[in-house]
């Protein structure tokens, strides 16, 4: 028995310690990305951007850069073709994706790939901290809001991985991935933190694995399809002024050439949210069948089973949005970002400050 418990112990003093050194790591790849966007704003790319940008180009603008100098027989050598962009006529914008956070440069793009690197090997660590810590409790390790958190920002920075492996160009999600995270780790080992217990009678369910579970593989995924939208306003927003011939700081321009067009990123958040959508819904009706096995009601008014649905119409009347004529476009992506705002509300505000059946208030 004292055996057991020393093993334990140890197990969740192995786990704290994978949790703070996956920290140290995601700093690291937070220090890289950085570098990879300030190498990209030097390349070419960023500095023909800035120039058209500056210059005022308008929506029926065709650009086309060369780099000439006179030969010895007094001819024109072409020496430098970029690739022409066209924007189309009034009323619509054809505008190709960015090069990426490298700005097409190999010193960029090499600060990128050690990122990316980087955040995977902080995932493994993270990843096996989780693991450490259900075998210290014996349990699915998310009995409390410590637990939740370190599993939650495990499994976003391995679905963004995830997206990278299936050759998904996101790698401009990887620097307010790992800023998140870090903020979610600080947050984590300082306010929420909580010693490894046992759970209360009712909670011993293997719908614990099922209902908590799903809820966060949801999460994860609709905080990628956040990071999209908030880049496609900006983005969108910067299209405009540039169609309208509005004049760009360099810095910003430098930034938003290098994004995904608009429309790819309109369409990467909306298949995100479409896509796990269903699962949202799977996750209400799961944790409502496990609440009829735990208290013998599949719904009480509880605040978390309140601002859950309250998620669920939220993301509903998004995609809805999505099909209405008049609701697409920076409208409905801001109802996305107000879904976003109820399910971050039902995480942190409901569990620590409200008072209830799924609460944590106190930790």
């Amino acid at each position: 028995m004292i055996l057991a418990a020393t093993t334990n112990e140890s197990l969740a003093n192995t786990a704290n310690v994978l949790v703070y050194s996956s920290m140290a790591v995601y700093t690291l790849a937070f220090f890289a990305h950085i570098v990879e966007w300030v190498a990209g704003s030097r390349s070419k790319v960023g500095r023909t951007a800035a120039a058209l940008t500056g210059a005022g180009r308008t929506a029926s603008a065709t650009v086309e850069v060369r780099t000439a100098e006179k030969d010895k027989s007094g001819g024109t050598a072409v020496l430098d073709r970029p690739k022409v962009i066209t924007r189309s006529a009034a009323g619509r914008r054809d505008v190709p994706d960015g090069p990426g956070a490298a700005g097409g440069t190999e010193k960029g793009d090499l600060y990128g790939r050690i990122a990316v690197a980087l955040t995977a090997l902080g995932f493994l660590i993270e990843a096996a901290g989780v693991v450490s810590r259900a075998m210290a409790v014996q349990r699915a390790p998310w009995g409390n809001m410590y637990e939740f958190s370190t599993t939650f920002s495990t499994v976003a920075v391995g679905s963004y991985l995830a997206f990278l492996l299936a050759g998904k160009n996101i790698r401009w999600i990887g620097l307010p991935l790992v800023t998140t995270v870090l903020l979610n780790l600080g947050v984590a080992t300082t306010v929420l933190y909580t010693d490894s217990d046992q759970l209360v009678p009712a909670l011993h369910s293997y719908w614990l694995w099922i209902h908590v579970s799903t809820a966060i593989f949801c999460g994860a995924v609709f905080y990628l399809g956040a990071v999209g939208t908030v880049f496609y306003l900006l983005r969108d927003v910067y299209e405009s002024k540039v169609a309208r011939g509005v004049t760009v700081g360099r810095a910003w321009s430098s930034v938003m050439e290098r994004l995904p067009a608009a429309a790819t990123l309109d369409k990467f958040s909306y298949r995100v949210n479409a896509a796990v959508f269903p699962l949202w819904t799977f996750t209400i009706i799961a944790g409502a069948i496990w609440a009829g096995d735990a208290w013998g009601r599949y719904w009480g008014w509880d605040p978390k089973e309140v601002w859950s649905f309250i998620t669920w119409v939220a993301y509903a009347a998004y995609l809805h949005a999505r099909a209405t004529a008049g609701w697409k476009g920076r409208k409905a992506a801001t109802l996305a970002l107000v879904a976003f705002g109820c399910w971050l509300f039902n995480y942190y505000g409901v569990n620590i400050f409200v008072t209830g059946k799924h609460s944590y208030a106190g930790v």
